[in-house]
């Protein structure tokens, strides 16, 4: 059983409802189903291993989703932000792939493969198709392949079992949970995870996804306004940028009753401005690895309504929330040896979504079936705060030091609309502290009076040694932060 099964109760149990697509020219699961098989069908006929594609999240996601999984191959969403040598290198790395790109990106592809369509060719082929019968997937097939994001090393592909997926799909969402005028708003790309789980979680509930490839937040507003959306998920830099447009006015989002955020560290300050923005939603922060086939922790929104309320629990804002039913958390010494509550470590889960399997590079689950986050977490009182990559951490004179709880201070500054702190070269201590901060006004507050407003919320090791101003931070289409290039611009002999 794969997750073609996913499509086909959702066909079988309400065909004639929509399943993606604006609610006057939208696609039934009936059509979708169609689609699907017929796409399968296209994939059989090529003969091929791998359907690749590149492009922006979009009604052809769906349909190249169930497609390969009812041809019983995988998917491959690439990043269509890479530089061309860099995506042909990872189709290199596939065995017979057919390509499926937008417009935009088809000629970057072009001899890469047999044969590399466009969306709308293939979409036209999947709807001309004889369907064919679908393919049984063996429960420990590959059903999707992502590639990392690469902020800390080469991007490597996860290998997600049709197991896995189902295990997460069956233990976090109630199928046909969804009511008829229920609807998404996807705006996540097709290579994150997040992009791939609203598709398979959507199907799951019945509810209509929208999709919008090009985020800005009046449109946004204006399709979360005109549909109707009744749920969405954003990664915190477009939550920022919606609540700066708003500028203290409401959201006026009235059908909107569960807002997610993953993705990234959220601001405090950005969420609070939120909560407020939008009174009626429910906020809901979603954590989860592509290794760990999506979400394993959630921050209800019960949590952030309590937290905002009492100024007790107003620290579980910074949480991921409980880990959810199915995962198990621990925290780790560096050598391996479990720690307390309340002590900061390394992060291991557990569970029967974890893959932690990657392409050419075998599994790397221990003995036991734990997987290696390489986040630094914690654990209180049943809630699980992360405190960044391991390998972000900050070794200044001998003492480690995350840059997350600098950051978490220094986000607070009137002046300060955006934050990262990065360790550079230092003979001396090894490494330096450096806050890199792009200004909430046009002028730039004194680095010293930044410095010392540090000291007294921080302990003087932790105070930044330098802060710099830029312009905005390097970040990935999701939000997380590219730090390895921030610290070679701030390193350059032109930085200054």
């Amino acid at each position: 059983m794969g997750i073609e099964m996913v499509l086909d109760m959702a066909a079988s149990v309400h065909p004639d409802r929509l399943a993606m697509g604006r609610r006057e020219s939208g696609t039934t699961y009936q059509q979708l189903s169609d689609l699907a098989s017929g796409g399968a069908t296209v994939l059989a006929e090529h003969d091929a291993a791998h359907l690749v594609f590149v492009g922006v999240n979009g009604p052809v996601l769906p349909v190249l989703t169930f497609a390969s999984a009812r041809a019983g191959i995988p998917l491959v969403p690439l990043n269509y932000r890479l530089a061309t040598d860099q995506l042909r290198d990872l189709v290199g790395q596939l065995e017979r792939p057919l390509i499926v790109a937008d417009p935009a990106y088809r000629d970057k592809l072009a001899g890469a493969a047999p044969v590399v369509s466009t969306s709308d060719e293939f979409l036209e082929l999947a709807r001309s198709a004889e369907p064919a019968p679908a393919a049984v997937a063996p429960d420990d097939a590959t059903a999707i392949v992502l590639f990392t994001s690469g902020t800390t090393s080469a991007p490597k592909g996860v290998l997600l079992r049709h197991q896995h997926l189902l295990s997460y799909l069956l233990n976090t969402v109630e199928f046909g949970s969804a009511a008829a005028d229920d609807a998404t708003l996807v705006s996540t790309p097709p290579y994150h995870v997040a992009g791939m789980g609203a598709v398979l979680s959507n199907v799951y509930a019945g509810r209509r996804m929208v999709h919008l490839p090009d985020f800005t937040p009046q449109a946004w507003l204006e399709v979360v306004r005109g549909e109707g959306i009744t749920s969405a998920m954003v990664v915190p830099t477009m939550l920022a940028r919606v609540v700066e447009h708003l500028d203290g006015a409401p959201g006026n989002t009235p059908h909107l009753r569960s807002l997610a955020y993953g993705g990234a560290r959220m601001p405090q300050p950005v969420l609070e401005r939120a909560l407020a923005a939008f009174p009626e939603t429910g906020f809901v922060n979603a954590y989860g690895l592509t290794e760990t086939s999506s979400t394993i922790a959630v921050l209800g929104p019960e949590d952030h309504r309590a937290a905002l309320a009492d100024p007790r629990l107003r620290g579980r804002l910074s949480s991921v929330g409980r880990v959810v039913p199915g995962m198990e958390a621990q925290i780790r010494a560096e050598d391996g040896a479990p720690l307390a509550d309340g002590e900061i470590g390394l992060l291991w889960v557990r569970g029967a979504q974890v893959s932690g399997e990657y392409m050419g590079k075998g599994s790397a689950l221990d003995a036991d079936g734990w997987f290696p986050t390489r986040d630094r977490a914690r654990i209180d009182d049943g809630y699980l705060y992360i405190g960044g990559r391991a390998d972000d951490t900050i070794i200044r004179g001998g003492e480690n030091i995350a840059p997350a709880e600098i950051e978490d201070v220094l986000v607070h500054h009137a002046d300060v609309r955006e934050v990262a702190v990065i360790g550079i070269p230092d003979d001396e201590w090894g490494e330096r502290i450096c806050a890199v901060i792009v200004a909430a006004g046009g002028e730039h507050a004194d680095p010293s009076t930044i410095r010392a407003w540090c000291r007294e919320r921080l302990r003087g090791s932790r105070t930044p040694d330098e802060v710099v101003f830029v312009d905005e931070l390097p970040r990935t289409a999701t939000g997380k932060l590219v730090r390895r290039d921030l610290v070679a611009r701030v390193t350059a002999p032109t930085a200054g």
